[in-house]
């Protein structure tokens, strides 16, 4: 959000403290040239690269392009690393469902031996092992099979589906967040420039009363005090351009850095020609929505099923395995002892007996991380409820704010005209024309930033509940 720029209250005594100045006040650099012609949407995307510079120590500064919300949208989809990374996330997470999997599939090995032997040698020593050891050479083949973990596998492929599912939705999550980042960005451009040409006029409108209150002074219709109070008012209107334009380029540059640009960038933002209506008038039905519709909740939610899934999973690991076995091969080169081929089939169960309690502590670890993620998913739905309210108030009252400016600046335009008509006529002083100008100033920032508060606010709002 832009800060406002509004005037020192205290105007009066610095009109006082510079009275007798008499150094001019210099002028300052222009505002900012206005938007070129209009450019497709299709020349902003293929706008990746600068094209290069003769002096290549001179800033590089890509033209001004057009510049809707819509396609700045598009443009950080596409070339915004964050939705990017959170993309590849998911993908990744999809592969480990793959990896879970593969234990139903069969496992097949072939292998190649060759071995030579000290005669009448044996293995002695090492372990139970078969002690004989033949000159060979030999070729083969051995296959296993998962016959049933009594649902531990079933149990994890499960789990690493609902992981897949919840970076889906953080995935989702994070282009949601970008989007809004965007549309704060390219509001905060409009909202800079509307303050910008706010400023502009403000310097232009005192300089005409500057060189009136000049012309009057030099023929003794008025003072130098009053001279002194028109200068500084000037002044103060250079230092409210100076800042909105410092403002202006601060917002095209957080635009551009979201759009994917490494070079300076500045766009001429098109406003959006939409109808101000008002927020939705029952808040339990955003929040009702919210739920329904947050990739944030739907993310932990998987993530619980997920946890739930590898608690079962730890606790089948209690369970015997059975797998069937297949080997066959055959021994061109060996001992008279040894047959040419060879081949076998068998069934083997791995039960588990004793392991220094590794798969109770396992089973417990994740009951308690499952319960870690049941609290979490509670908070988080706690917290969008929260920033669905939040939100929704925000938007009543930019609304409102809407009329309340608009009024105001009316009524601050009207009593700029009454106090501009008394000085000329010689009924007030140049204080009171100096609290009308500043208070119109105020008024009319006040009523250009209003309307773009509250397409922002409704954009939260809309993010908090449905999305972008």
């Amino acid at each position: 959000m832009i800060q406002r720029l509004v005037l020192s209250s205290g105007l009066v005594l610095l009109g006082t403290l510079c009275l007798g100045q008499s150094n001019p006040v210099h002028s300052l650099p222009d505002a900012p040239p206005g938007p070129p012609a209009s450019q497709a949407e299709t020349q902003i995307m293929a706008r990746q690269t600068p094209p290069p510079l003769p002096n290549q120590n001179a800033p590089v500064v890509l033209p001004r392009v057009r510049l809707t919300r819509k396609q700045a949208e598009t443009l950080v989809i596409r070339n915004n690393p964050q939705i990017t990374g959170a993309r590849l996330q998911a993908l990744a997470a999809q592969q480990v469902v793959r990896e879970v999997r593969s234990s139903y599939w069969p496992t097949a090995v072939a292998n190649l031996t060759a071995v030579d032997s000290q005669t009448d040698s044996r293995i002695t020593s090492g372990g139970l092992n078969n002690p004989i050891i033949f000159e060979r050479a030999a070729g083969g083949a051995a296959v296993s099979q998962l016959v049933t973990d009594f649902g531990r596998t079933k149990n994890l492929v499960a789990s690493a589906r609902f992981s897949a599912k919840a970076q889906d939705q953080n995935a989702l999550a994070t282009r949601e967040q970008v989007l809004l980042a965007v549309d704060q960005a390219f509001y905060g451009v409009l909202q800079a420039q509307a303050v910008l040409q706010v400023a502009n006029e403000t310097v232009a409108n005192r300089q005409v009363v500057v060189d009136q209150v000049q012309a009057l002074a030099k023929s003794a219709l008025k003072s130098d005090l009053d001279l002194s109070f028109a200068q500084v008012n000037l002044a103060q209107a250079k230092l409210l351009l100076l800042d909105a334009q410092n403002n202006e380029k601060g917002a095209q540059a957080t635009l551009a850095a979201l759009l994917g640009y490494v070079t300076p960038q500045e766009f001429d933002v098109v406003d959006d020609p939409a109808v101000a209506s008002a927020p939705p008038a029952n808040v339990d039905e955003l929040i009702a929505q919210a739920v329904n519709s947050r990739p944030e909740l739907q993310a932990i939610n998987f993530q619980y099923q997920s946890a739930e899934k590898l608690k079962t999973a730890e606790r089948d690991s209690l369970f015997p395995t059975i797998a069937a076995l297949g080997a066959a091969g055959g021994t061109p080169v060996r001992d008279y002892h040894l047959s040419p081929w060879y081949g076998a089939v068998g069934v083997n169960m791995e039960i588990p007996v004793f392991n220094g309690f590794l798969f109770s502590a396992r089973a417990k670890e994740a009951d308690l991380r499952a319960q870690v993620v049941e609290q979490r998913l509670v908070d988080v739905r706690n917290t969008i409820a929260r920033d669905v309210r939040t939100s929704w108030l925000n938007a009543n009252t930019a609304y409102d704010r809407l009329d309340v400016t608009n009024q105001l600046l009316k009524q601050a335009n009207l009593a700029l005209d009454l106090a501009q008509t008394r000085y000329k006529l010689g009924l007030s002083s140049i204080v009171e024309l100096s609290q009308a100008q500043l208070q119109q100033t105020q008024a009319e920032i006040s009523q250009s930033q209003a309307g773009y508060e509250y397409r922002l606010a409704r954009a939260i709002l809309q993010y908090q509940t449905t999305g972008l």
